[in-house]
């Protein structure tokens, strides 16, 4: 499917779902900015869970912070108040990351660029979880606010969330992923104005120890060439 036609899917999933009793969705989240728009657009529509599970996220006080700054968040964002939005956090385990990657294996992937194997990887293991604990939980949808970042491939994050939610209906489970390109409609915009409004921390990297590297890499390569 086209980049472009998963907010249009997603559009008349949520057309079905108006005025109905609304359904159960596990929702992984890596940030309290990604996840602001994501729970103002779909808050009206799900009873959502956040799963906070990162353990690609280097180190851990940037694991900490991200963490505590979603969890403060919530206390004052009136759809997360509204809607008693839950959080499950699951423990840190930064060798499940590592693990999920190969990086033992294909060491040359430290120096990847992002949207690449690294990445896909990262994006499906996390994926996996956000399955299992929405099996485990009985909701109906899953997704992640990963989309909304332009950073992100939206195409390849909900190939790999239609592919493992497809694993599972041929066995006869059924867990229907929540198509989604939380950028369009000015989402992205939108989580930048609630992150100026609500004084939340931005972080400058994606989260693991070789995009990190890589930022701070750019910006001393900046820094040189002014």
């Amino acid at each position: 499917m086209a980049k472009n036609l998963y907010q249009e899917k997603l559009d008349l999933i949520l057309t079905q779902l108006d005025g109905r009793q609304k359904p159960s969705l596990m929702l992984h989240a890596c940030c309290g900015p990604c996840s602001s728009y994501v729970l103002e657009y779909l808050s009206a529509f799900f009873e959502i869970t956040v799963l906070y599970y990162n353990p690609n996220i280097f180190p851990k006080e940037e694991y900490a912070r991200r963490l505590n700054e979603l969890k403060k968040f919530y206390t004052e964002f009136p759809p997360a108040l509204e809607n008693k939005i839950k959080v499950i956090e699951l423990d840190y385990n930064p060798q499940e990351f590592y693990d999920a990657i190969k990086i033992n294996e294909q060491p040359s992937l430290a120096d990847e660029k992002e949207k690449g194997v690294r990445c896909y990887r990262c994006y499906k293991f996390r994926l996996q979880k956000t399955l299992e604990y929405a099996l485990k939980y009985k909701s109906d949808y899953f997704c992640t606010t990963l989309s909304i970042s332009p950073f992100k491939d939206a195409k390849m994050i909900n190939e790999i969330g239609e592919e493992i939610s497809k694993e599972y209906s041929q066995k006869g489970i059924q867990i229907f992923w929540l198509p989604s390109d939380f950028k369009k409609k000015n989402g992205f915009k939108r989580s930048l104005e609630l992150s100026e409004k609500y004084g939340l921390y931005r972080q400058k990297y994606c989260g693991c120890v070789y995009s990190k590297n890589q930022n701070e890499n750019n910006i001393v390569s900046i820094n040189r060439n002014n």
